[in-house]
């Protein structure tokens, strides 16, 4: 039970920090609840391609080698992850009339992935124990969180614009590249210090994510 609590807590935080954020229209909470949902199926459907693309692409890989590990990143994990959660967004919530302003592109984005990163937390933290729980919930689970801001705020823009797809590819664009780039740093420590590469995006991620929630703030048609 303990490790099931120190693997939902970040998760749980995170969604209730966005909510709050959510400050002048609230979504519906079983939309919200579906979206999730759909992360979480969406998680363990990825754990399984992503076994079958390592197996494709790269069926002798090098720990060592650098573009290995580069390829694993972008494409293999944050292209994959991240492409999965835009489809949910995209082509379930976009739609929806309850998605009446850009803010809403931040709060159903942020749902999906929190629903996918509860999945993929659980795994961990019931592998690896209460360490690992406390590892991620200061690192993976507010960096899923981030990503999906960054991507939600285009995908929030898209809905209202006469160019949707390209505000809807520049946020999945972003996403794909935070999400690789906090991985690869990761990946490759077995060069000395360049893991701090990882938290260094993460910190540039989490700065535009609160200015990406002030800006659709602001502008939000219900103030």
């Amino acid at each position: 039970m303990n490790l099931f609590l120190s693997a939902t807590a970040p998760v749980i935080t995170v969604i209730i920090y966005i909510y709050i954020k959510d400050r002048f229209e609230k979504e519906p909470k079983l939309l919200l609840l579906y979206n999730f949902l759909f992360g979480a199926i969406a998680s363990i459907l990825i754990s399984s391609i992503l076994y079958f693309l390592y197996d494709i692409l790269l069926p002798h890989p090098d720990r060592l080698n650098v573009f290995h590990q580069f390829l694993k990143a972008f494409f293999m994990v944050g292209l994959v992850e991240e492409f999965s959660k835009y489809i949910i967004v995209r082509y379930y919530a976009q739609p929806k009339k309850a998605f009446n302003e850009p803010f809403d592109g931040i709060i159903y984005a942020v749902m999906v992935s929190m629903g996918f990163a509860f999945v993929e937390n659980l795994l961990y933290v019931f592998d690896g124990g209460i360490q690992v729980a406390l590892i991620r919930a200061v690192t993976a689970v507010p960096a899923h969180a981030v990503f999906a801001i960054i991507m939600g705020y285009f995908m929030g823009i898209a809905k209202f614009s006469n160019h949707k797809i390209k505000w809807n590819l520049i946020g999945l664009g972003l996403a794909i590249i935070f999400h690789g780039a906090y991985d690869f740093f990761l990946f490759i420590n077995f060069i000395p210090g360049i893991s701090l590469g990882a938290f260094v995006s993460l910190i540039i991620g989490i700065i535009l994510a609160k200015r990406a929630i002030k800006t659709h703030q602001n502008n939000s048609i219900f103030k």
